[in-house]
């Protein structure tokens, strides 16, 4: 792929973004948000990275909206979920979905219709729950974790071997959620090849029309590696196109939120490409 194309697709997008945003969106909160200070190994429990799988496992689609949104953030699982122990969740509701989810009606009281037939959200979470609590049992520790983690991070051969495992030991986890999950944790070579991504690079000619998300993922890192930035910095520039969430910064918009510019983007590209 063009090296050039890549490094003028990622220093037009930081312009536009810059140029279509409130006046109160410095170059500075743009800065905030494409670098990450999370560190591998700063995660010091298991507790806690279990709780940010199961942060990631609810990004998708409009996941968001019914399980975090619903209570007020997955934080308030702690409650039933033993302050996110792999272990005690086990322990008490291992095979057992349908009776972790009474629970977290019972204590946690999620707002709005709660669907309980299988393919619904909120029974596919909680079967996420169960078997990402069983996949982090394996380990002893959080350095545990991460030691096995490091072994595929730091191979350029191997390190997308490390989501495609995830995606296959846990339940509701797919390739861009695990991808997610990972570059949260502070593994910044991962981008999350969601929506907002695939279609800007697909327009921008970045990759081909039938990439798959694994081609993705290896697009976002090879244009990282052209601009010399990482592939969180890319991942949130694109998405922030995409998205037009500043999360931290509720001042801004309507409660953090500006028009999406995907859409715009594109055409502004194919306009002067």
């Amino acid at each position: 792929m063009n090296k050039d194309l890549d490094i003028r697709a990622y220093k037009e997008a930081k312009v536009y973004l810059f140029e279509n945003t409130p006046l109160e969106v410095t170059e500075e909160i743009i800065e905030y948000y494409l670098n990450t200070t999370n560190v591998p190994g700063e995660y010091v429990t298991l507790n806690k990275i279990y709780f940010q799988l199961l942060s990631s496992a609810q990004s998708a689609n409009m996941k968001p909206g019914v399980i975090g949104g619903s209570i007020g953030g997955i934080d308030k699982l702690g409650s039933v979920l033993f302050d996110f122990s792999p272990t005690e969740v086990l322990n008490e509701f291992n095979n057992k979905p349908e009776y972790l989810l009474d629970q977290i009606i019972e204590k946690v009281n999620p707002k709005g219709k709660v669907r309980r037939i299988q393919k619904s959200i909120w029974p596919k979470y909680c079967k996420t729950i169960l078997s990402a609590a069983e996949f982090f049992v394996q380990f002893n520790n959080a350095d545990e974790f991460f030691n096995w983690a490091k072994y595929f991070y730091e191979d350029k051969i191997f390190i997308a071997a490390l989501p495609l495992i995830l995606e296959a030991e846990i339940y509701g986890i797919a390739f861009p959620l695990a991808c997610d999950f990972l570059k949260e944790l502070g593994y910044v070579n991962f981008g999350k090849p969601d929506v907002h991504i695939i279609e800007q690079f697909k327009a921008l000619g970045l990759v081909g029309i039938k990439s798959s998300n694994y081609q993705i993922l290896k697009a976002i890192t090879r244009i990282a590696d052209h601009v010399g930035v990482s592939a969180y910095n890319v991942d949130k520039l694109f998405w922030l196109i995409g998205s037009g969430n500043f999360y931290d910064h509720r001042h801004i918009g309507k409660n953090g939120r500006v028009p999406r510019m995907k859409k715009a983007f594109i055409e502004h590209w194919l306009s002067i490409a």
